[in-house]
């Protein structure tokens, strides 16, 4: 017989142990997303007394939070369902994923992946628990063969001030089990025996490749020219601190010219404002060399926003580049075709993932996931039309017959619950249901009737 406890253990220091190898890197990760990450090397025309001078831009920062500002969940629409699904929509807002979820989308940019994790609710009327996950302290391993996910590992602990993880959990295919550490030795907690012959994580990668299933960080691209950025940022700064000021120099003088009318010596900062106009040595020789021109760092600065912009696909206004003439809205959304497109991969890479969380939550619940194999997620246009022209293509859809009322609801991107207001309003209104009943009541007659 195989101590099935001490085999959990096993695997839970396992998966442990690949939590802690996975820390630096997301370190230098975490760094560079909140601009924090300092040059290793300033260059050798940098004195070390400038150090203090360097200065980092935010590139990565800046073009994963745009990217995630275009990632919007609006519902989850079954399969043959016209209308996005309440039960579901329910659940994601007991659990709070409306803002939660953009979490997971930011986690996922900045990190190459996250985690979405189900459990059981504690009484059978509650909602299903779902909850969103940091690889900073979670993992999990795939079956190689059928990619679906047959260990994972989460720590936690009960403060969140950066102390050890007191606790753990360790999910396993028919079987929840949590830990608590004590004595430097983890034991078992509670288990939850589900016997669902499914994991109830989901991770989420960004960027996937048929050799790198498990993704890497959407910020890779650029984290090399920001780099390169930064050193020219603080070598402009150290240029301006020495040179952009023009320096005089004199000749001829000694130390006793540098002093006052009653002896004592000149303050150095008053010596490098140019307070001294007259020298009482008729043989020193004042002189004044020509202020550097900076134009070369900003030149290189600007052509590495627009590598930045190019690498991206983030609009050039996004970076700061902006022109005499203002753009045309036309041109503004042909700037953002790319950076659109990119935010729709995004989408599709994320409503997979989305879409296996819903289903582990109705295995949690008792229900059939097989009633949800269609299922779909809704998301607001990442694209950004205005108002006005929205509205008129999505009126001249329904005008001609193409569109639903609903799905123009949803077209425009009005919310779930906006769109529940506007049906019931629709309902109540008593010329809206006169309509209806006419469109019902009314015979049908042929061509042939209407000609006699």
């Amino acid at each position: 017989m195989i101590d099935l406890s001490l085999l959990d253990v096993q695997i839970l220091r396992k998966l442990i142990r690949r939590i802690q190898r996975n820390q630096r890197r997301l370190d230098t990760l975490d760094g560079y997303y909140e601009g924090e990450r300092r040059l290793q090397a300033l260059g050798l025309a940098l004195p070390p007394e400038l150090e203090q001078l360097a200065t980092v831009i935010n590139w990565p920062g800046m073009y994963v939070d745009s990217l995630e500002e275009r990632l919007d969940i609006e519902g989850f629409r079954l399969g043959g369902s016209t209308r996005t699904d309440e039960r579901l929509w329910d659940w994601w807002q007991a659990n709070d994923l409306d803002e939660e979820s953009g979490l997971l989308h930011l986690e996922k940019l900045i990190t190459g992946g996250g985690f979405i994790t189900v459990g059981s609710p504690d009484a059978r009327s509650d909602p299903p628990v779902m909850t969103v996950e940091s690889p900073r302290y979670m993992t999990a391993v795939t079956d190689p063969r059928t990619r679906r996910v047959i260990a994972s590992a989460r720590l936690y602990s009960d403060d969140e001030d950066g102390t050890p993880a007191t606790h753990a959990t360790l999910y396993l295919e028919n079987r929840t089990v949590h830990y608590r550490r004590r004595d430097g030795q983890w034991e078992e907690d509670k288990a939850d025996d589900h016997k669902l012959g499914v994991s109830l994580v989901v991770p989420v990668a960004n960027r996937q490749r048929i050799r790198n299933r498990a993704g890497h960080t959407e910020m890779r691209d650029i984290m090399g020219l920001t780099d390169a950025a930064c050193r020219s940022l603080t070598n402009l700064q150290g240029a301006q601190e020495l040179l952009s000021v023009p320096q005089r120099y004199v000749l001829g003088a000694s130390e006793d010219d540098f002093k006052d009318q009653d002896g004592n010596p000149i303050p150095a900062w008053q010596a490098y404002l140019g307070r001294f106009l007259t020298l009482m040595n008729d043989q020193a020789k004042v002189g004044q060399f020509p202020a550097a021109d900076l134009r070369n760092f900003t030149e290189v600065l600007n052509w590495y926003a627009r590598a930045v912009s190019a690498m991206t696909g983030m609009p050039a206004h996004y970076l700061g580049f902006t022109s005499d003439q203002p753009a045309s809205a036309d041109a503004i959304r042909s700037s953002e075709a790319r950076f659109v497109k990119r935010a729709e991969r995004q989408i599709r890479s994320l409503s997979g993932p989305w879409e296996a969380a819903q289903r582990r939550a109705m295995l949690v619940k008792g229900l059939d996931p097989n009633d949800a194999v269609r299922l779909e997620t809704v998301w607001r246009d990442p694209a950004t039309p205005t108002f006005a022209a929205k509205a008129d293509a999505i009126v001249k859809l329904v005008q001609a017959g193409l569109l639903p009322r609903e799905a123009a609801w949803e077209q425009m991107g009005w919310g779930p619950e906006y769109r529940r207001r506007l049906r019931q309003l629709s309902d109540d209104d008593p010329a809206v249901r006169f309509l209806a009943e006419e469109e019902q009541d009314e015979p049908v007659v042929d061509d042939e009737d209407a000609a006699a």
